[in-house]
């Protein structure tokens, strides 16, 4: 079976707005979300992305600390962060299912039990990017780039189609909080639309970072992390399996990792959810593949700080 891709890149979503009208505790889904971590209009059918090149794939070699080693590049697993087990996300005033107008949508986003707009607690400790402006949600429309917000007020730009949403609390180093209340997973049309009808039963991939460009120190460590949903990833079981550079590496855990070793210029890194037999798990965002870029020069901010646009108002976009 193929998905039918009709996805399209939604517009840029900036923060600072009015908050929407009522209360939706969205999905069953959330029932079901496993705490296993942007935006496109259904249009022709195809795969979400087609695999990495394999002629030459360096497949990994781990270590007893987890280290997985492949074409010079190695990646392991970040050390513990603070849990927020107790973290709580929802979304108020877009039902599930809901049809929107096209233009200027509102959303707003009840956070509990965590604190936006201040710096984690071991920020200074990572030795990665983090945001100057602290801890904040990550919001993501189709499996697109997130953008990040610093308040619970987001107003957004939605073109005509169909649109699968997942936020997140996020650490101020954009480490996701996996815990099962700090998720929102629901989807809508825009304009009409039909839908897609993506089935939240079934196991779901996310890509989260890294993203953007890193300048600098921040080269030296990129942090790769990712949301699942409905999967739980094991030796034996369901892999997410990382291709970075044409190097493959075999995720069992889900965790963040610290990809070491590489050098300026530009990263390619392909996530894909693969079964116990090495197959693709198919599925809308299963398979997904992104392009960040390095730079040597240190004309950026401080070191391991990133900075919001601010012509974004508080959407900070790296």
């Amino acid at each position: 079976m193929r998905w039918c891709s009709r996805f399209r890149e939604a517009g840029p979503v900036v923060a600072e707005g009015a908050g929407g009208v009522g209360h939706r505790r969205p999905v069953p889904l959330l029932a079901t979300l496993l705490v296993v971590a942007a935006g496109t209009s259904l249009i022709g059918c195809a795969p979400a992305d087609e695999p990495a090149e394999t002629a030459e794939v360096a497949s990994d070699a781990a270590s007893p600390d987890g280290t997985l080693s492949a074409g010079g590049l190695t990646l392991t697993p970040m050390p513990d962060s603070p849990a927020f087990a107790d973290a709580t996300l929802e979304l108020h005033g877009i039902e599930q299912g809901a049809d929107l107008a096209p233009g200027t949508t509102s959303m707003h986003f009840g956070v509990a039990n965590y604190e936006l707009g201040v710096q984690t607690s071991d920020a200074a400790t990572k030795g990665i990017a983090n945001s100057g402006d602290g801890q904040h949600i990550h919001l993501i429309l189709n499996n697109g780039p997130y953008s990040a917000h610093y308040e619970e007020s987001v107003e957004t730009e939605l073109t005509p189609g169909y649109y699968v949403l997942l936020a997140f609390l996020s650490r101020s180093y954009h480490e996701s909080v996996k815990s099962p209340g700090a998720v929102v997973l629901t989807d809508f049309t825009v304009g009409g639309e039909p839908s897609a009808e993506v089935d939240f039963t079934q196991p779901h991939l996310f890509y989260s970072r890294p993203k953007g460009s890193y300048v600098g120190s921040d080269i030296e460590r990129l942090m790769l992390d990712f949301y699942l949903v409905n999967v739980d990833l094991s030796a034996d079981g369901y892999k997410v399996r990382a291709t970075v550079n044409g190097n493959e590496f075999m995720l069992t855990d889900w965790v963040p990792y610290l990809i070491e070793g590489l050098t300026p210029g530009s990263v390619t890194i392909q996530l894909e959810l693969i079964d116990a037999e090495g197959n693709w798990v198919e599925g809308p965002f299963n398979r997904v593949t992104r392009t960040v870029t390095l730079e040597a020069a240190a004309d950026s901010p401080a070191e391991g700080v990133e900075e919001a646009a601010p012509e974004e108002h508080g959407a900070e976009s790296h």
